[in-house]
Parts: structure tokens; sequence; C-alpha cells
């Protein structure tokens, strides 16, 4: 591949984190469920209703609490920056002077310093987001809460089933295997 072409998939990239983070807790949820089922003795028909309950609602409630943790994060910066742009609004020397306070700490001296902020205030955003970023520590999110919690529970499920592979076949094509071997080596392989 080029260098500067997206690969086919490559807007999905930023999610990266959210599939591994899915996945993960998918599989290591299930893999408890049928792990718990199988040492009570239960059949294999009620592994599978367990586990795919397990998929449904917990895979629900991850793909949920991602997608309210970025929503908030960014409904934080909005309220930050508004809160800024406010306050700049009052007084047309705020913005000015925060910008020097913050460029002053980095060692920037008058002359350079004069330079940076006459340019960094020409930007309504990029003097605000200097302000939260280096005095508040808030970086903007961008990625979109409602793919974090799509690619979440798409992950959440897609993972999670690999415990439960084995015994939804099992239930299909009766095995004439150890089930709980079977599926503890794909959740060994879930893993990788």
């Amino acid at each position: 591949m080029r260098r500067g072409k997206t690969a086919r998939f490559g807007h999905w990239e930023p999610y990266l984190s959210e599939f591994v983070y899915g996945g993960m807790d998918g599989c290591v949820t299930t893999f408890a469920v049928v792990a718990g089922s199988v040492g009570a003795g239960l059949d294999s028909a009620i592994i599978i209703i367990l586990g795919f309950a397990n998929l449904l609602a917990d895979g629900f409630a991850m793909s949920v609490g991602s997608y309210l943790s970025i929503k908030t994060e960014q409904d934080n910066y909005r309220k930050h920056k508004n809160r800024e742009f406010e306050l700049a609004s009052r007084d047309p020397a705020y913005k000015s002077t925060r910008v020097s306070q913050i460029f002053q700490s980095l060692g920037y001296e008058e002359q350079a310093l004069n330079i940076v902020v006459d340019q960094v205030t020409r930007d309504s955003d990029r003097w605000i987001d200097i302000v939260l970023k280096e005095e508040m520590k808030i970086i903007p999110e961008n990625k979109s809460p409602l793919r974090i919690g799509g690619v979440t529970y798409f992950s959440f499920i897609l993972i999670g089933l690999i415990p439960l592979l084995v015994y939804v076949i099992d239930f299909l094509t009766p095995l004439e295997s150890d089930l709980f071997m079977i599926a503890s080596i794909l959740t060994g392989f879930g893993f990788l």
C-alpha cells in the first residue's frame, strides 16, 4: 500500500481499542458463564441460553457504557470551551492573557511570546484548544459515540461467541468430545 492512502477499513482504525476492549470482555464473561454452567452440571441447551443472554445483555451494557463515556467527555469539553468563549467575550484581553501565561510557562520570552500569542489568538478555536489542553488537560474527543458503542457491541458478540461455539455445534450435531475442554482451547485462541 502506498503512503498517504487509507486502507479499506482505515476509517475504523481509531475504534480498534474499543474492538479489543469489547471482544476481550465478551470472551471472558461468556467463558465465565460457560464454566459456571458446566460446573453446575447444566445441559448444553441451558448453557447456550445463558451464554446468549450474557452476550446480548452484557454486550448491550458495555456498548451503552462506551457510548455514554465518550458522549460525556465531549459534553464536558464543550462546556469548558463555551465557558472560555464567554469569559473572552466579556474581557477582550482575557484570551491574550491566558495564552501568554501558557507560553510563558513553556519558556517563550517576550519577543517570541508576543508573536506566538498574536498568531494563536487570531483563531478562536485554536486558542481555546490550547488553553483547555495545557491548563485543564482536556483534549477534544472526535470519535463518534455511536460508532464506539456499535463497535464495542459488535466485537463483544463476535469474540464472545467463541466459548459458546462448541456448545451450539454440539446442539445441532452432537459431538462425542469434552466440550468444555474444546471451549477452553477456543477461548485461549480468542485472546490471540
